[in-house]
């Protein structure tokens, strides 16, 4: 029997996207899963579509929060509720291929892994047209990990057999990244599956397409989370910055 990999989904204001992320998952070729969407006290008809999918799909399951918290909150409900081995992650506004958990689960088993994560497409807001690919690396470690966030939060998988049901400090942004470091700290590696298994869509309105903004979160992860005496974060925060400009450069033709 397969085991149960438990899909974190956090939504906020994904009326337009939300069932496209949904039917993404319900069309993997690896069945067994359950779907966990917490809804943070969207104002659009985010909820309504979440509640609906779960009433026609046992599978799913829907949290609504009572106010607005923030994507670790909504994704830290989630995992609370998680029965899985595995637990993944789907932000409602991004989508996954239909082979991406089979595929996934299969590498992490064949290799022993704890933390997996895979090559994606970004996507223009509409999802019509394919930005760039960014490609997975063969391994990172903590160190390496602290120069780049390599690791695309819609293509993350952690087993909790080998490093438990660990949480995301309640922060505005990096939350993702803080976990996967959290994860370093317990295991040598996490290993990347060079094939795009997800697209990620870029939203004007996110926070992540602010690179200053981004900038900024990146720091107070090192000083703040990771508790990095000044001179290595200026160290690592040199080696994002660098990293960051080559990270975008085009990879398929537009």
């Amino acid at each position: 029997m397969t085991d149960l990999v438990s899909v974190i989904t956090p939504t906020y204001n994904a009326q337009a996207y939300l069932e496209e992320a949904i039917l993404s998952v319900m069309a993997q070729s690896y069945g067994n899963w359950e779907m966990i969407i917490v809804d943070d006290a969207s104002g659009d008809r985010t909820a309504e579509i979440a509640e609906m999918y779960a009433k026609k799909e046992s599978r799913i399951r829907f949290i609504r929060l009572e106010r607005n918290s923030g994507p670790a909150v909504a994704r830290n409900r989630a995992i609370e509720e998680a029965e899985g081995r595995y637990i993944a992650f789907l932000d409602g506004d991004d989508i996954w291929a239909g082979s991406k958990l089979e595929k996934q689960i299969a590498f992490m088993k064949e290799r022993d892994v704890a933390l997996s994560y895979t090559d994606y497409y970004r996507i223009e807001e509409s999802g019509g047209r394919k930005i760039d690919l960014i490609h997975a690396p063969e391994r990172v470690d903590y160190r390496e990990l602290l120069k780049q966030n390599v690791i695309g939060c819609l293509t993350a998988v952690y087993d909790t057999k080998k490093v438990g049901k660990l949480y995301m400090p309640d922060i505005l942004k990096r939350q993702d990244f803080a976990l996967w470091l959290d994860i370093l700290k317990k295991v040598p590696f996490a290993y990347g599956l060079n094939e795009p298994l997800a697209y990620y869509r870029v939203r004007s309105s996110s926070i992540s397409s602010n690179k200053i903004a981004s900038s900024l979160y990146n720091w107070k992860l090192y000083r703040e989370v990771e508790k990095l005496p000044w001179y290595k974060a200026v160290y690592y925060f040199g080696w994002y910055t660098y990293r960051s400009f080559q990270k975008y450069r085009p990879q398929i033709s537009k």
